[in-house]
Formats: structure tokens, sequence, C-alpha cells
């Protein structure tokens, strides 16, 4: 038995012990499933492959090399579905594509094992001492591209995972990102190679191997530090949008390119995986460096040291926490764009913000833990924390001293020995006192200084002060909800009132003149204008909810006409009709018809007995005119520019003030505009214009 088989051995049982130790976990989820069944897959190649590479015997080198690629098929659509759950808060809402993203990876590769089965094997065995096959059919190469291009996707969820935590949430999945990185990227490797040269599969297999074993052994270190804890995640769209491993793969694709180009006019074919061989682990070596927050602070330290570089760049943090503190809309999104920019900043990986409510805390945002544990830590949620609006300045807990500095201690654990001091920061806008943010688990556990100090009071501030604009921002809010609701009820209290009034006096008269015949017609007409009061008054209290258009092609000079016909009744002023468009309108007949006909009864209310009032409809360029006239008494200029078309504004008595705040609302709806023209004592001229070539959604 051959080295290369002993490894592949190793690394198969390695990963098989993993795949059972994850599907013995109590609290298994979908991504517990995907990482049992993913490790037991390539647990399985592995040591199937194993067999493949120590069969003499060509029929069996057959069979287990089929069995190789098959179960080398399975691991696209269970990994993708893997990095797209793994550690994500949203992973059972994940979008639709993401789910056709997974089907598509599960039944692609496996159908092509299946349908092609036959013509996965390499063609023909080169020489039996080289270990190497040639002449790959189109199916393998299929194949492998497909394997190629879903370890890239692999990557790059896994990397959006990673970069959208922060602090101690990073670091217990850092080393479960970075070991499936190894594996995965010499996936990447092998499948390249694969496509590019018609040899090397059962050499580049002990790569795989060599992978597995390295990614497996991170993996345990993962188990060991949280017990493959998963963390809630919800990816920026920015991140979403990013990838560094997008770059690097294809970084990496050219640069192998280049050497294939190389070794097609060298023919030095052995020289070719060296130097890919190096190109990748450079590459992983690069990735490992990127991750690791402790080389970073050590590189941060050495430019400070050797190059005078100021502590911190003030221009730049001030920059970020403008923009941090401009993008956030709600104070859990305040406090969570706070935490991760303190964490960014001063290197700390645990960062725990809580607001004071009242006198009592409450939990705002933490790279550390989520919203449960941390009000698992708050063991009395009534507990009094008053004592903290006396702080004006940030204090090392483990220095300080007092009832409320024990009381911080028990909510702030560190994860680390080696963490450092922690520290609170109040948060402090004037004399208010919005909360604290704790900081713990520092990397390297290097103090504080001075300088540090007063950058933390600067940026606590700037925070208290967002949350407190926020908070003024909602008082305000609802107090305008209220005054609007409070205007709006008045009105249609009022209204209601004389309804009832007029109700009860009728009432209070039938007993004593119900056989008069006169008096019962009264009454009844009387009933029935009450009731079409009320339901006038709800019908326009309806205006202030949100529009729906239902739209069709409509003959605008027949929607008028019958707007006309309608009122006749109730007009009793002359009425001159002038209509003379010719295409249709795309509107909504019912709402526009409501225009129409407030803008005729406000029309016959101002104008009276006497009066006259003029419609007409025409065309102007791509515009469809709706004019309606009176030589009523007219509107002041001010009250037109100020308070026409503002609701519960009136010049009627018995008014609402909302008809042409409607009317308005709908006709923009319709993409359209309207314009007013009116002088006291002469009288008013409304002009709809609608668009003729618009199609409204």
């Amino acid at each position: 038995m051959s080295p290369n088989t002993i490894l592949a051995f190793v690394a198969g049982a390695f990963s098989l012990t993993l795949a059972a130790i994850a599907a013995c976990r109590k609290k298994r989820s979908l991504a517990t499933w995907c990482f049992s069944i993913g490790m037991l897959v390539f647990g399985l190649e592995s040591l199937f492959g194993a067999m493949w590479r120590d069969a003499v015997i060509p029929e069996k080198a057959a069979f287990w090399g089929s069995l190789t690629l098959i179960a080398k098929s399975f691991f696209p659509g269970i990994w993708i579905c893997f990095s797209l759950t793994y550690s994500r808060g949203n992973a059972r809402s994940l979008p639709s594509r993401s789910r056709l993203l997974v089907v598509a990876a599960v039944l692609i590769p496996v159908g092509i094992s299946v349908i092609f089965r036959n013509q996965l094997l390499p063609a023909s065995l080169i020489d039996s001492d080289s270990d190497s096959w040639v002449r790959s059919h189109a199916a393998a190469r299929m194949l492998n591209g497909f394997q190629l291009v879903s370890a890239v996707v692999i990557l790059m969820n896994l990397e959006r995972t990673f970069r959208s935590a922060v602090g101690t949430m990073q670091w217990r999945i850092k080393f479960v990102v970075i070991g499936l990185g190894i594996i995965f990227g010499a996936q990447i490797y092998t499948a390249s190679q694969a496509l590019l040269f018609s040899d090397g599969i059962l050499v580049l297999s002990s790569m795989d191997s060599v992978a597995l074993l390295i990614g497996c052994a991170l993996i345990v270190i993962a188990f060991l530090r949280s017990g493959f804890g998963e963390i809630d995640v919800y990816p920026s769209h920015a991140v979403l949008r990013t990838s560094l491993t997008f770059v690097l793969a294809g970084a990496y694709l050219f640069v192998v390119g280049v050497l294939a180009e190389v070794v097609a006019r060298t023919g030095k074919a052995d020289a070719f995986q060296l130097q890919a061989l190096i190109v990748l682990l450079a590459f992983a070596g690069l990735a490992v460096a990127l991750l690791s927050n402790r080389l970073r602070q050590k590189i941060r330290s050495l430019v400070s040291r050797h190059f005078k570089r100021p502590q911190h760049d003030f221009r730049r943090i001030w920059t970020r926490v403008t923009h941090s503190m401009s993008s956030a809309f709600g104070q859990s999104t305040m406090c969570a764009a706070a935490a991760k920019l303190i964490s960014e900043t001063f290197n700390v990986l645990s960062v725990s913000i809580w607001l004071l409510d009242e006198d009592h805390l409450a939990f705002g945002a933490s790279t550390s833990r989520s919203a449960s544990e941390a009000n698992a830590v708050l063991q009395d949620p009534q507990q009094n924390f008053a004592s903290i609006r006396m702080l004006t300045k940030p204090l090392d807990l483990e220095k300080a001293k007092g009832a409320h500095v024990e009381a911080l201690k028990q909510i702030s654990l560190s994860q680390f020995r080696t963490g450092g001091n922690r520290i609170c920061v109040p948060l402090c806008a004037g004399s208010r006192c919005m909360g604290v943010a704790i900081l713990a688990d520092r990397v390297g556990g290097t103090p504080y200084t001075v300088e540090e100090f007063d950058l933390l009071k600067c940026v606590g501030d700037q925070v208290a002060v967002g949350l407190l604009n926020l908070q003024l921002s909602d008082e305000i809010t609802r107090g305008k909800e209220l005054e609007a609701f409070q205007a709006m009820s008045a009105f249609f209290v009022h209204d209601l009132k004389n309804a009832a009034s007029t109700l009860s006096l009728t009432l209070n008269n039938l007993p004593l003149h119900f056989d008069d015949p006169v008096f019962r017609k009264d009454v009844l007409r009387g009933i029935g204008e009450t009731a079409d009061r009320i339901n006038q008054l709800i019908s326009r209290l309806t205006a202030l909810r949100r529009l729906e258009l239902n739209l069709a092609e409509v003959d605008l000079n027949s929607l008028v006409d019958d707007a006309v016909k309608g009122l006749n009744g109730t007009m009793n002023v002359k009425v001159v009709k002038d209509l003379c468009l010719q295409p249709k309108v795309k509107l909504d007949r019912d709402q526009f018809g409501s225009v129409i006909n407030n803008l005729l009864l406000n029309a016959r209310d101002a104008v009276g007995s006497d009066g006259e009032v003029r419609i007409q409809t025409a065309k102007d360029d791509e515009w469809a005119i709706v004019s309606v006239a009176d030589n009523g008494c007219g509107m002041t200029p001010e009250f037109v520019r100020s308070s026409l078309f503002r609701p519960f504004q009136t010049t009627k008595k018995k008014g609402l003030g909302i008809g042409m705040f409607q009317s308005k609302m709908i006709v923009e709806a319709h993409h359209g505009r309207i314009l007013v023209k009116s002088e006291p004592t002469v009288g008013t001229t409304f002009r709809i214009m609608l668009p003729l070539n618009h199609q409204t959604a």
C-alpha cells in the first residue's frame, strides 16, 4: 500500500468521524445536517479514491473510480446548501433563487454522473508506474467544470457570512471557514488542472487528501472552541454584492491559465504542477493572514512604532462615525452600527451596548452574543441602574468600585482570559444618559491609552446624540400622528354630532305628529338626507388611506357627461358642456369620476342659483385636458397657495376640507397635474392635465 493510499484512508476516516460527531449533536439545524452529510461524502470519496489508487485489476479500478466520481458529484449541492444556511439568521427564509441554486447544484452533477457514468473514467492509462491517466471524456470535463464553479460559489457564501460577523462572532466561526476554505481551495486547484490538462487525476487526488486532512484538523479546533456553534448573521446588500473570493479565484485561475500556456509551449508539465501548487498555497496563506486579528494588530503596531504614525487617524474614524450614524434609521440599527464601529476601531472582539430605559437596562446590540443570550445574562430585568446616569467618562471596570460597577461586571463577562480589562463607556448627550457601551476581549489584551479613552468618550457622545435624535424624531412623529388624529376626530365628531342632533329632534317630535302625512314625509326625507351625509362623511375619510387604481381605457367625454347627468337633480345652475377630446385615456373610471363630481359640486356651491358652470375637454399636445370653470365667489391667492389642497382646510361651513386633497391625490396617482386659477368675486377655473402617452403603473 503506497503512502498516498494511506494518506487518503486517514483523511477519509477523519472526515467520517467529524460527520458522526456532527450528527450526534443535541441541537441539529439544517446547516448541521448539511455539514454531517457533506463530511460523509468527502470521507467516502477519499476512501473510494484510496481503493481506486490501490487497485491492480482494471475492472476493480473502474468500479472504485466510478464510485469515487459519483461520490464527488454529491458535494456541490450539499455544501452550497450548507454555505447558505451556516450561521445565517435568515436561513429559514432563503429567497427562491437560492433554493433554485441548491436544487440545480444537486441535480446537475448527480445527473451527469448517473447518465454518463460510463464516460466519467479516463479513456486509457499512459503508464502503470506513473499512476496517471489521459484523455478524459467530455462528461468528466463537464463535471470538473461544475465542481470548480460550485467550489467558488461555496467559498463566496462562506466569505459573506464571515465578513458580516464581527468580534467574538467572527472568532467562533473563523476556523470552520478557514478549514472549509482549504478543502474547497484544493478542489479549485485540482478541478482547474483537470480541465487544463489530460493527466494527473490520481496524482491530484493526493492534493485533495492533504487538504481534507488539514481542513478537518482546523474544524476540530473550531469544535474545541465553540462546539461547532452557530450564530445569527444577516449579510448586508453591500457584502452580498462584493466578494474577495471571486477576485482571488479569478486571479488564481488567470495565473494558472498563463502557466498552462507556458506548459503548452515548453512541454514541462511537472514544473507546472509545482508552480500551481505554490500559487495555491500563497493564496491560502494570504487568506489566513487577512483573517487573523492578532496579525493585523501587530502590523498596525509595527507601522505606528517605526514610522511614527499617530495611534488613530481621527479624520478617517470621524468620517466612519458620521457615515455609520447617518445611515441608521432605528435604535437597533444604530446600536448595531455603533458596536461594529467600536469593535473595528479599537480591535475589540466583544462590544455590547445597553440602553437605559427609565432606570432599567435594555439590550441594544452586541458583537459577541445574541439578544436572547444577553437577556439571559441580565438576570433581573427590573434591576435599578439609575446610578449609571452619574457616569460622565469611560471607566475601567476592573479598577473602579461601586454598586453599579459590580452590576455592569455581571452583564459583561469576558470570553478570554487574556482579553485585558473591561471598559464601560457612558453614552451621554448633554445631561441625558442614553445607555452604556461595554468593551471586553481586546485582541492581545492591549491596555487602553489616554488618547483612546478620549476617543471613546467622543464616539460615545456621538452615538448618544444619534440615539437621542432618533428618540426625539419618534416623539415628534407620534405627536404629529396624534395631532392629525385629533383634528380628523374633531371634524368627524362635529359632523356626527350635528347628524345625531337632527335625528334626536326628529325622534322627539315623531310621537306628537306621527298621524300627519306631511310630517311623516318630511321625517323620511330628513332621515335619508342625514344617512347620505354620514355616508358622504365616511367616504371622504377613506381618502386618507392608500389609493389603489383599477386602470382601463375610458372615453373621457362620456365620463364627464355621465357625471353631469348624475348631478342634474342637485345642480340647479346652468351647465355648459364643450366636450371635444377624441382619444381615450387610461384611468380609473370610478376614482376619476369622483374628482369630476367633486369639482362640479364645488362649482355649484360657489356660484349659487344664478351662476354658470362650464366644463370642457380637449387635447393639448400629448395631454388630455379637463376644465371646470365657474363665475362664483372665487378664492384668495393665499388660500389657493397654502390651504386649498391641504386636508381639513375649507371655506365651506359644512365641509371637511379633504375633497380637494383627495382629488389632487387621485390626479397625481394618474401621473397628471391639477392647476387652479381663481380670483375673488370673479370665479374659479380648475384645469386637469392627464398624459396621453404614459402607461400608468
